[in-house]
Parts: C-alpha cells; sequence; structure tokens
C-alpha cells in the first residue's frame, strides 16, 4: 500500500461530480428540460471521469 495515493479517486469522484452538475446547470439554463439536462450531465460526468483515469494511468506508465 505503499504507492497508492487517496487523492487520484477522490479527484476523478469530484470532477465528475462538478461536471455534471456544470453541464445539467448550463443545459438546464438553456432552456433543456430537465430529464434532458441531467442525462447530458451524466455523460459528460462519465467522460470526464474517463479522461482523468486514461490520464492518470498514462502517467504511471511512462
Amino acid at each position: 500500500m505503499r504507492g497508492y495515493n487517496i487523492w487520484r479517486p477522490l479527484m476523478v469522484i469530484i470532477v465528475a461530480l462538478l461536471m455534471r452538475k456544470l453541464v445539467t446547470g448550463i443545459g438546464t439554463a438553456f432552456g433543456m428540460g430537465a430529464e434532458a439536462a441531467a442525462g447530458l450531465g451524466m455523460v459528460a460526468a462519465i467522460l470526464s471521469a474517463l479522461f482523468m483515469y486514461t490520464q492518470y494511468t498514462k502517467r504511471n506508465r511512462k
């Protein structure tokens, strides 16, 4: 457990939640329905989490 970094998984979760909230808020501000904006926010959260995860694992491979 020596090389484990607690901040990386927390950052992935925090960025995903913030992205979901941001995209949902922008979607509703531009007139999207609540359910459509929430769905778009969830897609954005998943994509941002995957992007951050690949960036973290790419650094470990080098």
